[in-house]
């Protein structure tokens, strides 16, 4: 199961001997935990949380790390780069354009 709370996305799964739901935010290098024995409970235990760190962050002068920047790094073949770039030639688009075309063709 999923949540989210201020664009924050965390993964959560129930501990059948305790009884009790255990969730962490993912795609961060930082960690943040949480815990409850109901719905209501994670939801609150998720944003109080989130909040925590984003105050952490703030104490410490930085900057807290958001899920996702919209920028990541591809690492490929010359052969495979070679035929992306001329597919997205062919089509008169960016290579950029063409990847974000491919890649939201995959996930739908």
């Amino acid at each position: 199961m999923n949540m989210h709370y201020k664009g924050y996305e965390a993964t959560v799964e129930f501990d059948e001997d305790a009884e009790l739901f255990h969730g962490e935010v993912i795609n961060l290098r930082d960690v943040i935990t949480f815990q409850g024995s109901s719905a209501a409970e994670l939801k609150q235990a998720l944003a109080e949380s989130v909040e925590d760190y984003i105050e952490f962050c703030r104490s410490r002068g930085e900057e807290p790390e958001k899920p996702f920047s919209g920028q990541f790094v591809v690492r490929t073949e010359p052969a495979l780069h070679k035929a992306v770039s001329t597919a997205a030639s062919r089509e008169g688009i960016s290579l950029n354009k063409w990847v974000i075309s491919t890649l939201e063709r995959a996930v739908k």
